[in-house]
């Protein structure tokens, strides 16, 4: 495996929990730290801004104090920037990193030059999430440490390769951290992803569905009960292709079925979009692997199930 030494002998299992637009916060990333994978958040659900440096240092806190008392290290934590010109917070929230030395950065949309810059000056790390090679080629150019390959049936924000062809193109030349996203709900996807040759399994949409996510009880309910067919992609809500729950957008008044293409001009991702109904908020992001997710628990269970799966997967391979 590619691990950077911040990662190296800290996961109880090859999983980072995604960044998630509201869902995420103080709460999910220190259950997720605890449980033995990278939590994270992104800035943007600190609001407002200054509450960011009090979600770091409250994290940081929680997860020094469950070292000390048990003896074990906890996960490393990722705060998640969204590079893009409609967020005038990037500025103020990585300067806030810096301070902390927040351990992992998860940037998203333009190539992170200035991040990643920033983020290597205290020691830290940046991966970068991409859909196709240019993009991952322009973000090893700005020197990130590890992509983030967003593939076929990802949770919200997504691409449309599938990962059997993603990943081989970019291990070919990419010789540091590759981390896979799209449908890994169960620990048999999370050894499936390693044995296409990525390091680590990036999984949003089962963490949506526990106790500590910060998400609507209808939302979690509606992962339980909403199977792959239900996932529509589209690029109305935000200017950017992402895969949505069906009934939400049924539920907001929308036909799934007849959703109107975008206009890319108006992209705006710190208030979920341009429309009455916002992304995040009223249209709820999942990925394709809703229907692998019976049941609304605790992180640490989630994290225990995914740790027996992913070795009874081991087991039968070996067999």
């Amino acid at each position: 495996m590619s691990l950077p030494p911040v990662l190296q002998n800290r996961l109880s299992i090859p999983v980072v929990g995604a960044p998630l637009f509201i869902v995420s916060g103080p709460e999910l990333v220190i259950a997720q730290c605890k449980a033995g994978i990278v939590g994270s958040f992104p800035a943007l659900n600190a609001r407002p801004a200054e509450m960011l440096d009090k979600w770091i240092e409250r994290i940081k806190n929680e997860l020094d104090d469950h070292e000390q008392k048990t003896g074990r290290k906890a996960a490393p934590f990722a705060v998640n920037q969204i590079v893009h010109a409609s967020n005038d917070r990037v500025g103020h929230d990585m300067a806030v990193c810096v301070k902390h030395k927040v351990p992992i950065i998860i940037t998203s949309l333009r190539a992170p030059a200035e991040i990643v810059k920033a983020a290597h000056g205290y020691g830290g790390v940046v991966f970068h999430d991409v859909i196709n090679i240019r993009h991952a080629k322009k973000a090893a150019e700005e020197g990130v440490d590890g992509l983030i390959l967003v593939c076929a049936g990802a949770g919200g924000h997504a691409g449309t390769l599938s990962p059997f062809a993603l990943v081989p193109e970019v291990r070919a030349w990419f010789d540091k951290t590759i981390l896979l996203s799209g449908s890994i709900a169960n620990g048999s996807s999370v050894l499936a992803a390693q044995a296409m040759g990525a390091d680590l399994a990036y999984l949003g949409t089962r963490f949506i569905a526990t106790t500590e996510a910060n998400a609507d009880p209808r939302y979690k309910q509606m992962l339980v009960d909403t199977v792959a067919q239900d996932i529509v992609y589209s690029n109305l809500f935000t200017g950017v292709h992402g895969n949505y729950l069906g009934p939400s957008i049924t539920a907001a008044g929308l036909d799934p079925a007849n959703l109107p293409e975008a206009d890319k001009s108006k992209m705006n991702f710190g208030s979920g979009g341009n429309m009455e109904k916002k992304a995040w908020k009223d249209i709820w992001g999942a990925g394709q692997g809703v229907g692998q997710i019976q049941e609304i628990v605790a992180v640490a269970d989630v994290v225990a199930k995914l740790k027996r799966e992913y070795e009874e997967a081991k087991r039968r391979l070996a067999a």
